[in-house]
């Protein structure tokens, strides 16, 4: 059974990705990172609802211990009022140090609290919303058990050579120009595979990845000619292969896959080892890791 995530929920958001994260709680697109629209720095502190209902809980929980992040986050349990595919539902959010107490009712859109940063964040990640969907007989507080989710908007593949100039830079990645969005606001974009659909996930820094708005079948996935993996029997969950990205003909860590609808979207680079500057011009390729030297 998938849950349908519908276009007026995802369209409060200026991004999302249901794979780029290296925790099992998405394995399989089972939760989705919904990222809300930014100040330039990566940490609006935004929280939109993306459901109406009743607050059931609120708490806080243990997050792995980082220099740059604390060693708590905060879970809200909603039970949503609709559609009927969300009857019978808990709705979990992580993220967000909560304005809202249990019995609380929000609408869609209703400000659930601020933002926040914890352990389970990569220093590359901007803030974001974490949401599961899962019957209200399971366990709320284990990170696996929610249901597989399905995109209720068409997402445009965009075609990239791999070739872009930095626009912006972080401590531990670079953004490039392209590809570039044809009509921000819109629509959702994202890097087109080869064989047509949607890369998303952290290539190959994370253990996997999806592609979304393909075919559905299996499959050898590759990009500019290089393969990154195959897709598994569900149609859209990526196993990598044993790859490495570079760019410019050297290693970096790898390459931020996502769907976007912002005017900002373009290859994002994550490199906490390596410098880039703005007007660099960069190319990215993958490789097997066997042909590295």
């Amino acid at each position: 059974m998938a849950v349908t995530v519908p276009a007026s929920v995802l369209r409060q958001y200026d991004r999302l990705s249901l794979y780029n994260s290296p925790y099992p709680a998405h394995d399989g697109g089972c939760a989705i990172d919904l990222y809300p629209g930014t100040l330039g720095d990566g940490r609006t502190t935004a929280a939109p609802s993306p459901v109406s209902g009743t607050v059931t809980e609120t708490s806080t929980v243990r997050a792995p211990s980082k220099p740059y992040a604390p060693d708590h986050d905060h879970l809200v349990l909603i039970e949503p009022d609709g559609p009927p595919a969300l009857e019978g539902m808990t709705v979990r959010i992580l993220h967000v140090e909560p304005s809202v107490t249990a019995g609380d009712s929000v609408e869609r859109g209703d400000s659930l609290g601020e933002l926040v940063r914890a352990g389970f964040f990569a220093p590359w990640v901007d803030n974001h919303l974490h949401v599961g969907v899962r019957p209200s007989d399971r366990n709320p507080y284990r990170a696996s058990g929610s249901l597989p989710l399905e995109l209720g908007v068409d997402i445009r593949p965009l075609a990239w050579d791999g070739t872009g100039t930095v626009v912006s830079t972080g401590e531990t990645y670079a953004v490039l120009d392209a590809p570039s969005h044809p009509a921000p606001g819109e629509t959702f974009v994202g890097v087109r595979a080869d064989s047509g659909g949607v890369l998303d996930g952290g290539l190959p820094h994370y253990d996997g990845g999806g592609l979304l708005a393909g075919s559905g079948g299996t499959g050898v996935v590759s990009l500019n000619g290089d393969r990154l993996g195959v897709v598994g029997d569900d149609g859209r969950t990526i196993a990598w292969d044993d790859i490495v990205v570079t760019a410019n003909g050297e290693p970096i860590t790898g390459l931020s896959t996502f769907c976007a609808r912002d005017a900002d979207f373009g290859a994002k680079l994550i490199c906490p080892d390596r410098e880039f500057s703005v007007g660099d011009e960069v190319r990215v390729r993958v490789r097997s890791r066997s042909s590295e030297p």
